[in-house]
């Protein structure tokens, strides 16, 4: 018996982001994911902080020197942004997977809390953090 041969149908293709309009949660789920592959990066300077502290004075004022300057810092206070809003976006879904928060409103503001909050949380993090080194 010979194999049937199908006529080639065109094949509806999946939607692309320039269909949607972009919402909160759909930036928020974005930016959830970039700032998880963020952490990559700063867990490594975590990691060559600790190696350098562990090899001794000279590593350390190296990599103390890095750290303390303008780029440093700035690297150092995106990390802590990235770290907050990763860490606002878990919670965010923890709510959703123990079932709440899905209605529209409460996504919107769930969206947007993670967003305001990261951005306080770092601010108040530095602020303190520039208040108790001096």
């Amino acid at each position: 018996m010979a194999p049937t041969v199908r006529p080639t149908v065109a094949q509806p293709l999946s939607p692309h982001l320039q269909i949607y309009r972009w919402t909160w949660t759909m930036a928020m789920s974005v930016f959830h994911r970039i700032t998880g592959t963020a952490l990559y990066g700063g867990t490594f300077l975590v990691a060559v902080w600790l190696v350098a502290l562990a090899s001794g004075p000279r590593a350390y004022d190296a990599v103390a020197w890095f750290f303390g300057s303008w780029i440093g810092r700035l690297i150092l206070f995106a990390y802590t942004w990235v770290l907050m809003h990763h860490m606002l976006g878990g919670i965010r879904h923890f709510i959703w997977d123990a079932g709440y928060g899905f209605d529209r409103d409460r996504r919107l503001g769930l969206a947007r809390a993670t967003l305001i909050g990261s951005v306080v949380l770092t601010v108040v993090i530095w602020a303190l953090a520039l208040l108790l080194v001096r």
